[in-house]
């Protein structure tokens, strides 16, 4: 598709009071007149014009230091105090996409040597952290009209019917996730006027919404039942008063000891107390270690946590945030994300990077052996007639850090998942994760009943040794898949049977970027979901496992959430996108201009006629508009 430059009619130079002089760098300050609507309409035309002049404007403005931090994302000194310390804190290194390295194989069967360092797609919610954004005063009127020249509604707000499926609208919503610390542990906002002036941002770069955990160790810390929303209060109405809407993460896990956690958000003090009287509360492999990230799932329905089960403290625990934001539900928190394990997602936590435990491209190791869900086992084996299968899951499945073909149970010939007793031990294991889910969305249905939110429900995306006959990664995480049974259809059924939609993540991966010794697929993977979600009528979402900014990772998602798999599915797209995350990177220009570009194009949709070269002259509109804050801010890093 050939793109062709429109002749420019604004107004001219001279008209609006600017002297020129070609080749002269000029710099002038702008006073156009808000109430005229002079700067909405001609910003980018003026621009435009300079440029063609070769001229380089230097907008003059009054406090620009208030502005830099958070548009690009780094603190600049003022002469100015905000009364609040920012942070020192570093993002994570851990957390940010790599090139792959040639070779992860390690020579030891044993893994006395572990492989090269490749993060995986996990946790996109604890990836990052933002704590070079300063708290500062809202953008100046100018700049806010500036951005909002930008951020036209062509595409319209998506409308939701029950289910998350979309109603008429075309093209893919993307929202994007906060800073997994946006409340501190003081129940407070982090860096609250940095957030204020974010949000406006994103709202006026055309952002649908904001995605943010609600840490059930911050508002339940103390004692069961006490609720502290504060810090989300002001964040929610924040988002409401730019009229950004919202994904709210109901997280029943800990924050901590995965990819990109930079900061610790336990689980609530009464659950840890507990947990420390009775270890078999905590998921266990069988060497005995035991993970404290979520309550094992073998007593979702004993009363062990102070009188209640695990599933009544979650329930309670939405209706009390039901209870609390009541007056924005429907309206500004347009989804309910609920909680399920680890990273928030619904498998078991078979992956722990915590003191380095796993390394990718590990298969992980099963998390069977806490009492309550050996109990579950031998009652199972024993009602099948095989006594002898309960006294404990598999003894030679390696360990987390061993590849398939080193394992007795998960090598391709021979291999025992592939047995009679393999057969029935993975059906339980899988099935268990499978109740577990059901428990949970029964309550939350019934608790947001009647109040316009949808539910949605997050899968991992474990695309790492996806091509082997076993896909032990996905087995010891508790997904039954594998190259004879496809293990995804069963948790979209059960999902389609609540309405609720399926998130799944490392949507921006391509095959041909992972290591392929690890016969690492993520397209396939995809796929296959796409395909799953598709028979079980049932909306799927996105997200991205690993922060990318660049335009490789832009497209795959653009063409990812066109779900252009087979010929029938030209008349479906995802329901959303959540784009991880919001940090300091996001705001940095050449990342900053290919956001705006990304989130134009996903609002088009797979129909959006537009070739990128034309939106993203659109973007750079936008940016040239914010550039000078940036300019300031990389030259203050100089120094």
């Amino acid at each position: 598709m050939r793109c062709h430059y429109l002749p420019y009619y604004g107004p001219t130079a001279s008209s609006i009071g600017i002297p020129i002089r070609p080749r002269v760098s000029v710099s002038f300050e702008f006073k156009a007149s808000l109430e005229n609507g002079f700067f909405v309409e001609h910003t980018s035309s003026l621009f435009l014009l300079i440029r063609s002049l070769s001229l380089t404007p230097t907008i003059m403005a009054m406090n620009l230091g208030h502005q830099i931090g958070t548009l690009s994302g780094n603190q600049i000194p003022t002469d100015f105090s905000t009364g609040e310390q920012p942070s020192s804190a570093t993002a994570s290194t851990s957390a940010v996409w790599r090139a792959p390295s040639g070779n992860l194989r390690s020579n030891s069967p044993q893994e006395t040597v572990s492989p090269p360092m490749l993060t995986p797609p996990l946790t996109p919610r604890s990836a990052g952290d933002w704590s070079h954004l300063i708290n500062l005063p809202t953008l100046r009127p100018d700049l806010s009209a500036a951005c909002q020249a930008y951020a036209t509604e062509e595409a319209g707000t998506a409308e939701w019917k029950e289910g998350g499926r979309k109603e008429e609208k075309k093209g893919v919503p993307v929202f994007v996730m906060m800073p997994l610390d946006s409340v501190s542990n003081g129940n407070t906002v982090n860096r609250k006027k940095a957030m204020n002036a974010s949000l406006h941002a994103l709202k006026s770069a055309g952002v649908e919404g904001i995605m943010i955990d609600v840490w059930w160790g911050l508002v339940e810390r103390e004692a069961p039942g006490c609720y502290n929303w504060g810090g989300y209060t002001e964040i929610l109405d924040m988002a409401n008063k730019h009229g950004l809407r919202v994904q709210a993460v109901m997280s029943f896990h800990q924050c901590g000891g995965n990819v990109g956690d930079s900061c610790t958000i336990p689980l609530p003090k009464w659950v840890r107390e507990e947990m420390e009287k009775d270890p078999d509360l905590a998921y266990t492999d069988q060497w005995g270690r035991r993970n404290y990230e979520y309550v094992s799932l073998g007593c979702d329905s004993l009363p062990l946590l102070k009188g209640r089960s695990p599933v009544q403290c979650y329930a309670d625990f939405m209706r009390a945030f039901k209870d609390h934001f009541k007056h924005l539900l429907g309206h500004t928190i347009m989804e309910i994300q609920v909680g399920m394990g680890p990273a928030g997602e619904l498998r078991y936590p078979s992956y722990p990077e915590e003191n380095g435990t796993w390394k990718f491209p590990g298969i992980g190791a099963f998390q069977c052996y806490d009492k309550y869900m050996l109990n579950r086992l031998k009652a199972v084996a024993e009602a099948a007639g095989k006594p002898e299968w309960g006294g404990t899951g598999p003894t030679d499945a390696g360990y987390y850090n061993s590849w398939p073909e080193d394992t007795p149970f998960f090598k391709k010939d021979g291999g025992g998942w592939n047995s009679h007793y393999g057969e029935f031990f993975l059906s339980w294991y899988s099935r268990m994760l499978i109740e577990h889910g059901e428990q949970i969305l029964l309550s939350a249905t019934s608790v947001f009943k009647d109040t316009g939110v949808k539910i949605s429900v997050k899968v991992a995306g474990i695309h790492w040794h996806y091509g082997t006959r076993s896909h032990a990664p996905e087995l010891t995480a508790g997904y039954y898949n594998t190259r004879f049974r496809d293990g995804y259809l069963a948790i979209a059924q059960m999902l389609a049977r609540y309405g609720a939609v399926f998130n799944f993540t490392c949507i921006e991966m391509r095959d041909h970027e992972q290591p392929q010794d690890a016969l690492c697929a993520p397209e396939k993977l995809v796929r296959q979901v796409a395909l799953a979600t598709k028979e079980a009528q049932v909306a799927l979402a996105g997200e991205n496992a690993l922060p990318r900014h660049d335009e490789s990772a832009h497209e795959q998602i653009l063409q990812a959430s066109s779900l252009n798999i087979d010929g029938s599915m030209h008349e479906r797209e995802m329901c959303a996108f959540t784009y991880l995350r919001m940090n300091p990177s996001l705001f940095q220009p050449d990342n900053w201009r290919r956001f705006v570009a990304f989130v134009k194009k996903m609002k088009e949709g797979k129909d959006g006629r537009r070739c990128w070269e034309q939106v993203e002259r659109e973007a750079e509109y936008f940016v040239n508009a914010t550039k000078p804050f940036v300019q300031e801010a990389a030259l203050a890093l100089l120094h």
